[in-house]
């Protein structure tokens, strides 16, 4: 079970990590990239260990639910697989997150918050989520813009915690 795990976490990821080196950057701020598919890019100042160690701090000062950390180059390496370090870690806050099922089930798909620590091919480390506002828009979710709003300042904050 856990090697059929490991390779269906090997295989989602390869073709994340292939979009995320290639599609082109509009950044505003150089340590943070807001990507064209609605994936947004924040260089940490930190090792991976660190950066991950710093998140879930600031997640938890927040009060916000801590519920998974994914080794997925853990995963690789069992498969038999080298990958770079890459951890998912997945938190939310049921109170904010929720709203957004009840304007339309289906964006349960995307809650919990999923944040991917990474390191790139030049040994830059990245924490990488998906943009709130791609979110609603991809649900077509319109009446909940305070809520994604505040999400989006969450994440910024969260985020900000390792930024570069």
């Amino acid at each position: 079970m856990a090697t059929r795990i490991a390779g269906l976490c090997a295989a989602a990821l390869i073709p994340f990590l292939l979009a995320v080196s290639s599609v082109p950057a509009r950044a505003e701020d150089p340590g943070r990239q807001a990507l064209e598919n609605g994936i947004v890019k924040v260089k940490s100042a930190y090792p991976v260990d660190e950066t991950i160690k710093r998140i879930k701090q600031d997640v938890s000062s927040k009060g916000i639910m801590f519920f998974l950390a994914v080794d997925q180059s853990k995963l690789a390496s069992d498969a038999g697989i080298k990958l770079r370090p890459s951890t998912l870690l997945i938190f939310g806050n049921p109170a904010l997150g929720s709203q957004f099922m009840t304007s339309n089930p289906i964006a349960g798909i995307d809650w919990p918050v999923r944040l991917l620590v990474v390191e790139d091919e030049k040994g830059e480390v990245w924490a990488v989520y998906n943009d709130f506002a791609y979110i609603a828009g991809r649900h077509g979710i319109t009446d909940r813009d305070t809520a994604f709003q505040k999400a989006s300042e969450v994440i910024a904050s969260i985020t900000s915690s390792v930024a570069k």
